[in-house]
């Protein structure tokens, strides 16, 4: 939320005044942990994106100021985190060498395909680069006339990409505030289209999204409640409800996994979905402090009921 600096302060003095006074709010089922994360080092937090490898030992982690890190993940014999070993976060670059212009970084998303390319999304000016690797130079895709339409500070906050390399991608709000919302997917052969909607459900905003090995698409959704904190949910979309290349637009089925209450974490922005060696659906999910010290970085886990 980079462009969002005023709200995030705003944000970040509630949150601060109402855990000073609150009663702490209950957990919800499958609770594996929570890990408070720092760096010292330039330009670490603000992180929208997040993605794990296969077995949940290896990230990638985006900021919205246009940096991303990697690393490993430490965890006890329970399978909660309990360290993280990562690089300082690098400036993400343009076409060339030279890192992205400052006012075209607002980075939000973040997609990793089975070959191991990388896909970032951004909320100011929205667009979808490609990297064939981390670190290295980045392909701009073509973009569809509808992301002109889309509001400048609510566009492309969540992307995902499926077992075909097909992304797909969602508007944290609409224009007109009240509408479903319209998800973008793009096929490496055909380019884009908005087969679908998800249907808006009370005041939280999409803001993550990653496929699950279940094959369902996960999608991380905030809502901001002044001095109740921020409240996240993840609902989970039914494939069948999805339409198929040629198939006519519908809207997705969408059921809620989990929801937690006001207050219980910070500003969760990012979403990885993966399997643990028990055979259990992981949702681990980070958040974005917005670069002040009211808020922390925490990367907070959860457990799927089979």
């Amino acid at each position: 939320m980079q462009n969002r600096a005023r709200l995030g302060l705003t944000a970040a003095l509630l949150l601060a005044a109402s855990l000073q006074g609150a009663a702490n709010p209950a957990t919800p089922a499958g609770f594996v942990g929570k890990f408070v994360w720092s760096m010292d080092a330039p330009g670490f937090g603000g992180f929208s994106g997040l993605e794990l490898s296969a077995d949940g030992a290896a990230f990638v982690a985006l900021t919205d100021r246009g940096r991303w890190t990697r690393g490993t993940i430490r965890r006890n014999a329970a399978g909660a985190i309990v360290g993280i070993d990562a690089i300082a976060p690098v400036l993400l670059k343009g076409r060339g060498e030279a890192p992205l212009k400052p006012f075209r970084t607002d980075s939000e998303g973040l997609a990793i395909a089975e070959d191991g390319t990388l896909f970032v999304s951004f909320e100011g000016w929205a667009r979808v680069l490609r990297y064939a690797a981390f670190g290295g130079s980045a392909e701009i895709l073509p973009s569809p006339e509808a992301f002109r339409d889309l509001a400048l500070n609510a566009s492309l906050e969540a992307l995902a990409v499926d077992d075909a390399g097909r992304l797909y991608t969602l508007p944290e709000d609409t224009a007109g505030g009240t509408e479903d919302f319209p998800v973008f997917r793009h096929d490496p052969a055909t380019g884009w289209s908005q087969p679908f909607t998800v249907p808006r459900e009370g005041g939280f905003l999409p803001v993550g999204a990653d496929f699950g090995p279940d094959g369902r698409l996960y999608i991380l959704e905030r809502q901001f409640l002044g001095l109740g904190g921020f409240a996240s949910r993840v609902r989970a979309l039914d494939p069948a409800t999805i339409p198929k290349a040629g198939e006519a637009t519908g809207r997705a089925a969408a059921a809620t996994v989990l929801q937690t209450a006001p207050g219980l974490h910070g500003n969760l922005e990012g979403l990885s979905v993966w399997q643990d060696a028990a055979g259990d659906l992981r949702l681990s999910l980070i958040s974005d402090d917005n670069f002040g010290f009211f808020l922390t970085t925490e990367i907070v886990e959860y457990r799927l009921p089979r």
